[in-house]
């Protein structure tokens, strides 16, 4: 419903610089937006008006939040008492097990949110008001936009009317302080709620099995992105060799953050080699953190496997992990995220390139179709926003299945397949046991 009412407000002439914009786009935009992607059909900064890029924060904003978390926050704003079943929802929708502290965590939510993009928004400001540019409202009002959209995991920007379309960040590839500011932003905005309110607790006590899968994970995949990339590209004269060394590592470490579902770049994403794109897709599919502003599979989900793995490999009945064993009805969970989330995407992929291989060579894009058409799949799952170009040039088909997998990547597989499957009341019981040849 949301993604339909912003769909309808930014086809508005009002949001269009006085003409409207075509439906399909808007609503390409506004389940971007509150899907928090960044994938757009038509750029930003140039297309809408004030208002209609006002009314974009808004949508990343309560994506960035989540639905629940949302609406909770206008309960608490308003004076009210939340209630059991709304209890019960807010759990659901941070990822926890227990009842306890769900007012109390949608509260930390909407303060950390403001400092975080408060304290992002003033540093870009700071930092954009020395552009020639722009001009000091422009400055302010570029800062908060970007602050959000980064925290938010968005990856939305408003550089198209000064730098070119769909320019992203492409223009700050050597800006060490806005690089470092936007990667900030996305990571904390990335590791999940829970976890930065226990990074940033008064009180001293250890570190949750939680919190230090997702740091482990996180810094795993960050410092191991950043190497590959930069091995990768090191050489190619339309990214990263055509700078100094130092801003290449720089741009590898900028490029292994944003496919934590930010989607912002300072480097030419159809100009990255094949098998660069191809690593970037897998960190696309892992995502961020539960309960964060991204999408993906999760970096816990991703773990579970791995850890699941070695432990069948080892003849282990169950993973074990910091010296604790992991309950066998997470594995499962996290096997059926991953196995509904690899089936989607394949299938999307499928279908696009049935739909839209004619409307690419239409457009003059020729070279490296598929390996395009993957990107942009997993881009959309993993509400990432990153693309090759390609993404103004898809027909009503292909945009129609974008939209339905950034859909999907933000409320989850296994939450979309639900909307399709009746969970039948379980019976307790034991059948009998039989055995399958594996590998």
């Amino acid at each position: 419903m949301a993604i339909l009412a912003g769909g309808v407000v930014l086809s508005l002439p009002i949001s269009g610089h006085g003409h409207p914009v075509p439906f399909i786009d808007a609503l390409f935009t506004s389940t971007s937006a509150v899907c928090v992607t960044g994938l757009v059909t038509v750029d930003t900064g140039t297309t809408y008006s004030w208002f209609g890029k006002l009314f974009v924060l808004l949508l990343i904003q309560m994506g960035g939040l989540g639905y629940m978390a949302s609406s909770m926050v206008v309960v608490l704003l308003v004076g009210r008492r939340v209630s059991l079943w709304g209890r019960v929802l807010l759990r659901e929708a941070h990822g926890q097990y227990d009842l306890r502290g769900m007012v109390r965590l949608t509260r930390y939510i909407l303060g950390f949110t403001l400092v975080t993009e408060a304290t992002g928004a003033l540093l870009l400001t700071l930092r954009f008001l020395r552009l020639p540019e722009l001009m000091p409202a422009q400055a302010v009002a570029f800062g908060i936009f970007h602050s959000v959209s980064a925290f938010c995991n968005a990856g939305f920007d408003l550089f198209g009317p000064i730098y070119g379309q769909f320019s992203s960040l492409t223009r700050f590839a050597k800006d060490v302080p806005v690089n470092l500011v936007i990667t900030t932003l996305i990571v904390v905005g990335g590791i999940g709620f829970p976890v930065a309110m226990e990074l940033t607790s008064r009180r001293k006590h250890r570190l949750s099995m939680h919190a230090k899968v997702v740091l482990t994970m996180t810094a795993a995949l960050l410092v191991g992105g950043t190497a590959v990339i930069a091995i990768a590209e090191w050489t190619n004269p339309k990214t990263l060799g055509a700078l100094p060394w130092p801003h290449r590592l720089l741009a590898s470490y900028f490029q292994s953050v944003t496919p934590r579902t930010a989607g912002y770049c300072t480097l030419s994403i159809g100009n990255l080699h094949g098998p660069t794109l191809f690593f970037i897709s897998m960190l696309m599919f892992i995502g961020t953190s539960p309960a964060g502003t991204g999408g993906g599979i999760k970096t816990t989900t991703a773990a579970l496997i791995v850890l699941a793995a070695l432990a069948a490999l080892r003849g282990r009945q169950e993973p074990e992990l910091f010296g604790r064993r992991l309950a066998a009805e997470q594995v499962y969970r996290a096997l059926a995220v991953a196995v509904l989330a690899f089936l989607w995407v394949n299938l999307a992929l499928l279908a696009m390139t049935f739909t839209e291989i004619g409307a690419l060579r239409s457009a003059g894009i020729r070279e490296d179709l598929f390996i395009k058409l993957l990107f942009e799949v997993f881009s959309a799952f993993g509400t990432v926003g990153l693309s090759t170009g390609i993404t103004p040039f898809l027909s009503p088909v292909g945009k129609a299945i974008i939209m339905l997998t950034m859909y999907v990547g933000r409320v989850g597989p296994v939450t979309a397949a639900l909307i399709f499957l009746r969970r039948k009341p379980t019976v307790e019981r034991t059948l009998p046991e039989e055995r399958l040849l594996i590998g």
